[in-house]
């Protein structure tokens, strides 16, 4: 009997014990959707010296945005360039457009709507995903989200990392736990159909399974859309790249991250989307950990570890599913 046929887990058309965003995509759109990683030339708060300096410790110098196109060019010809590379690997004409790159709600609100007007009339563009953080949405902000999301589908990603405050100090993070609540909340009240994604990093410095759990549980509280689960990379240019070839930091092996992931999952709700369980680093930048550029391993394992130990998504909240 294939896995499949005996998984417990009722959001799943395959031996997933989990929600993925494909079998997600899948239901909203009725197939794959290509994600278009866009560069509208933001800053962050803690690079520009609002609440800090030097950014997050692990974020490279294109704000995690290094596999869009530069924000030299326009956002439609940013598009139209990494839509026709994509199709080569992705076959739809669905697609999400992603501003990726930065803080993508740190700025006036007249160019935060000619960024998202321009990326919601380009053609195959079914949604538009905005990645930034909870600090940095403005009541304007989220009551143009707000009118937007009755146009076209929105979702905004929100870099929690981590529910410790002495982590996010660690990380030059800039701002506390209680400050994200807030921003939250505020986005949920104020734009309540626009779809909320959490960022969660898994082997932060300083942190061990407990202190990754508690933000896990924390997430579940608040309850947000969709959660991504990212393991730390180490990119070359980086202040934890430094950290790390002065010794100072360790990567989390293997093993580890991957009993971690299938025991959070247990703890998130069955109806949170999976956007991911692992993260991508730019192959060229990557120091380490050497692991983690094999992903389709990886998952290939959690898929494992969670039949072999009969644990599924949200299983620690509710023991069975009518």
């Amino acid at each position: 009997m294939k896995q499949s046929e005996i998984n417990p887990y009722p959001f799943s058309d395959s031996n997933k014990r989990y929600q993925t965003y494909d079998y997600y995509m899948k239901k909203k759109y009725g197939g794959k959707c290509a994600k278009i990683p866009l560069d509208a030339g933001f800053t962050c708060p803690n690079i520009d010296g609002k609440c800090g300096t030097g950014g997050c410790i692990y974020c490279s110098g294109r704000g995690s945005g290094d596999f869009a196109e530069l924000p030299t060019l326009s956002i439609t010809e940013q598009y139209r360039i990494t839509r026709e590379k994509l199709s080569k690997k992705w076959n739809t004409d669905r697609c999400i457009a992603y501003f990726q790159a930065h803080t993508n709600t740190y700025a006036p609100l007249p160019i935060l709507k000619e960024k998202f007007e321009e990326a919601a009339a380009l053609e195959g563009v079914v949604g538009i995903s905005i990645a930034t953080r909870a600090d940095c949405l403005g009541n304007d902000t989220i009551e143009y989200l707000n009118e937007l999301s009755e146009r076209i589908d929105i979702t905004v990603e929100l870099g929690l990392q981590s529910s410790n405050d002495k982590t996010a100090e660690i990380i030059n993070r800039g701002h506390s736990f209680a400050d994200f609540e807030d921003g939250y909340k505020r986005l949920r009240a104020g734009a309540p159909k626009v779809s909320i994604c959490f960022h969660i990093i898994f082997g932060l410095p300083g942190e061990n399974r407990e202190i990754m759990l508690e933000t896990v549980k924390k997430t579940a509280e608040l309850h947000p859309d969709q959660v991504k689960i990212h393991l730390l990379h180490i990119i070359e240019g980086t202040r934890l790249a430094e950290i790390y070839k002065n010794g100072d930091y360790t990567p989390m092996e293997r093993e580890d991250y991957i009993d971690t992931v299938c025991e959070a999952l247990t703890y998130i709700p069955c109806d949170i989307v999976i956007c991911r369980l692992t993260g991508d680093g730019m192959a060229s930048s990557l120091l380490a950990p050497d692991w983690s550029r094999k992903k389709v391993t990886i998952l290939n394992d959690i898929d494992r570890k969670m039949f072999e130990n009969n644990l599924w998504q949200g299983k620690m909240l509710q023991k069975s599913f009518k």
